[in-house]
């Protein structure tokens, strides 16, 4: 897979820090990527693989990259990708290396957005491949504030959102794994400090 760099993007050779973006459930790190996207489109979000089978509307390539059980296995074991996971027990996902590396080698600023447990297994294959990785997290203002946001999504029965409360609570105690805290108070304002940091880290002259 190709990347051509965008005339927006301008970096220095020795900045290129593949961001990790994590936090808790429900906390927004979707939205607060498509607000930064909408205002700088020069960032590239990674695309992940996965072995289940594609939803109505979604795009091999854009949303997910569909692959079968015998593809991701084989890719597995020849180290293709970043990290993997298997989620209920069922469908598999990982993050494919080849396009972050090759992203980040023509200095397009490049964001994986992953949950803890991917941003621990990140930490860790980072660490044998020797890439260089910012760790950011996404906070909430409160815990109440989550769970306010929890239960306005209408998307979960009352005991799917008090499990996803007890891992919130877990996932905010790692807050101290990560380099930068970011606290979505309000999506904008959120977006722009990442925006910031992405700034800082690539050495993009606005």
């Amino acid at each position: 897979m190709t990347v051509e760099p965008t005339a927006q993007s301008t970096v220095t050779p020795a900045a290129r820090r593949l961001i990790v973006l994590s936090g808790p459930t429900a906390v927004g790190k979707g939205t607060v990527e498509k607000q930064l996207l909408a205002a700088h489109p020069q960032v590239w979000i990674s695309v992940s693989a996965t072995t289940r089978h594609p939803r109505p509307g979604e795009i091999n390539g854009v949303n997910y990259w569909f692959m079968t059980d015998d593809e991701f296995e084989a890719k597995e074991r020849s180290g293709e990708f970043l990290e993997t996971a298997v989620v209920h027990g069922m469908a598999h996902y990982g993050t494919p290396l080849q396009p972050v590396q090759d992203h980040l080698a023509q200095g397009v600023p490049t964001i994986l957005e992953i949950d803890l447990q991917g941003a621990r297994r990140v930490r860790q294959r980072a660490a044998e491949l020797g890439l260089d990785v910012l760790y950011v997290f996404i906070a909430p203002p409160t815990f109440d504030d989550l769970a306010r946001r929890l239960a306005s999504r209408g998307t979960e029965t009352a005991e799917q959102r008090a499990r996803r409360l007890e891992t919130a609570k877990t996932e905010l105690a790692a807050e101290s794994e990560f380099d930068v805290v970011i606290v979505n108070d309000t999506v904008e304002r959120a977006a722009e400090e990442l925006w910031h940091v992405i700034v800082a880290e690539y050495g993009i002259d606005r």
